[in-house]
This record gives structure tokens, sequence and C-alpha cells, in this order.
């Protein structure tokens, strides 16, 4: 009885990490550098505004919503995406500036800003902004890049509150640099060197 318990054991233990070890050789593998096109699926919600008729007004609005990654590969797909957005209109002044986290299953975070008056004009068809990638956190630790994206209208949504859906396409271009070069870089920079 006793050796049947220690052979169940063994062999519990053996499929246990062959299985732990398959799982990692089938995780997806993100690479240190790329182009990523991807789509955020994003309802807006305003959460206060200032307004001066005939003047201007000032709307601070969140965004929550997913990502997918339109080639089908894992970085900047399945992704929790959540924003705090400004949007400022005042005469011919119109634009929303803002700060998003992009969250993985594993809780690593990506974080960068934006502002809709940085175009790329070499991409024209991505014409309503860029995101800035300034860091991250986990499997992102030193990440940087450029997301020039687009603005698509989505149905009006039901119900009262102001509430409205945008899909956002971006085609980023990214790295993450290892921690002693990012840290490095931060540092020379500091110092007055670049």
């Amino acid at each position: 009885m006793q050796k049947s318990f220690i052979a169940t054991v063994v062999l519990s233990g053996a499929v246990a990490a062959f299985s732990g070890f398959v799982q990692a050789e089938n995780a997806p593998v993100i690479g240190k550098k790329g182009t990523s096109p991807y789509v955020t699926h994003f309802v807006f919600r305003p959460v206060q505004s200032l307004e001066v008729p005939g003047v201007g007004t000032a709307s601070l609005l969140e965004a929550v919503g997913t990502t997918q990654n339109l080639k089908g590969e894992p970085m900047l797909d399945k992704m929790a995406a959540r924003c705090t957005a400004l949007n400022v209109e005042s005469g011919e002044k119109k634009y929303i500036d803002g700060a998003c986290t992009l969250a993985d299953k594993d809780g690593d975070v990506i974080f960068s800003t934006f502002d809709t008056r940085d175009l790329d004009k070499s991409q024209p068809d991505m014409n309503c902004g860029t995101h800035i990638i300034t860091g991250g956190s986990g499997k992102y630790t030193g990440i940087t890049g450029r997301e020039p994206f687009a603005c698509q209208d989505m149905p009006k949504l039901a119900g009262a509150g102001g509430y409205f859906a945008m899909d956002i396409p971006h085609n980023t271009t990214w790295e993450i640099k290892p921690k002693s070069t990012a840290s490095k870089g931060k540092r020379s920079s500091e110092a007055g060197g670049d």
C-alpha cells in the first residue's frame, strides 16, 4: 500500500512538472521589439465638465475596453485598457490629451500618454493622434514606443449618462530594452547627456 502511494505521488509530481514544461513551451513569446497593429474597443464615460457658453468646454472622460491584435499575435492582444482624458473645445482649439494603461492577464501593465494634436503624417489613416509608450511593469519593464491611432465612432449607446463607444485602431512600434540599458539611458539623460 505504501509503495503504491509513493509511486502515485512520484508519478503525479512528474505529470505536474511535465505539464508546466509544456505550458511554458506553448506560452506566447512577445519578443523585444516589433510593430503591432491592434484595436481597442472603448466605452467612454463622462466624469466631469466645465462650460462657459459661447467660450469653451472642458470634459474629463474615462474610457475602458479591451484590445485585439489585428495579426493574431500575443503582443497587445486581449489586454484590459483604461484611460483618463481631458477633452478641450474653445474657439479654434479642439483636442484630447490623456494617459492609458493596458494590463494583461498576468497583471503586467503598459503605460502611455496621448495627444490628438500629435499626428504622424507618414500614416495618414492614423489621423486622430499618437500615444507615446513611456514604460511598463513586469514583462513590459523598459518598454517604449509610438502608437499613431485613428478614431472610429460606434453606434450610439442606449440609456442616459452620455456614454459613447469608439474603436481606436493603433499602429504601434515598440521596443523593450533590458532594465540596465533603460535605467542607464535615464541616468545619462538626467546628467545632461543624450
